[in-house]
C-alpha cells in the first residue's frame, strides 16, 4: 500500500461529483436523439424537393421536345412552301419572258 506524502492533502469535494461509469443526464440521450432525428427530417424533406424537382424537370423537358418536334415539322412545312413558291415564281418569270418577247415581236422597238 501506498503512503501518503507528509503534507498531502487530496482535493476536497465542493458539492461536486463526477459523473458516474454508465450514468449519463437524464435527458441527454434524449436531446441527442431529438437533434438526429430533426437531421433526417430535414435530410428527407431535402430529398423530397429534389424528387419533385426532378419530376418537374422532365416533364418540362418532355413538353420542350413535344414542341421541338412540333416546330420541326412546321419548318419542314414551310420549307417545302418555300420550294413551291420559288418553282411557282420561275414559272412565272418565264410567263413574263414570253409574253414580253411577244409583245417585242408585235410592238418591235
Amino acid at each position: 500500500m501506498k503512503q501518503a506524502r507528509r503534507g498531502y492533502e487530496p482535493p476536497r469535494n465542493r458539492g461536486y461529483e463526477p459523473p458516474r461509469k454508465g450514468s449519463a443526464p437524464l435527458f441527454e440521450g434524449r436531446e441527442k436523439e431529438a437533434t438526429a432525428l430533426e437531421k433526417l427530417k430535414e435530410l428527407n424533406e431535402q430529398i423530397s424537393a429534389a424528387i419533385e424537382k426532378v419530376k418537374t424537370l422532365k416533364e418540362e423537358k418532355a413538353e420542350l421536345e413535344r414542341k421541338i418536334k412540333r416546330l420541326e415539322g412546321l419548318m419542314e412545312t414551310k420549307d417545302i412552301e418555300i420550294q413551291a413558291l420559288g418553282t411557282e415564281k420561275s414559272a412565272i418569270k418565264g410567263q413574263i419572258e414570253d409574253l414580253l418577247s411577244e409583245i417585242e415581236t408585235v410592238y418591235p422597238g
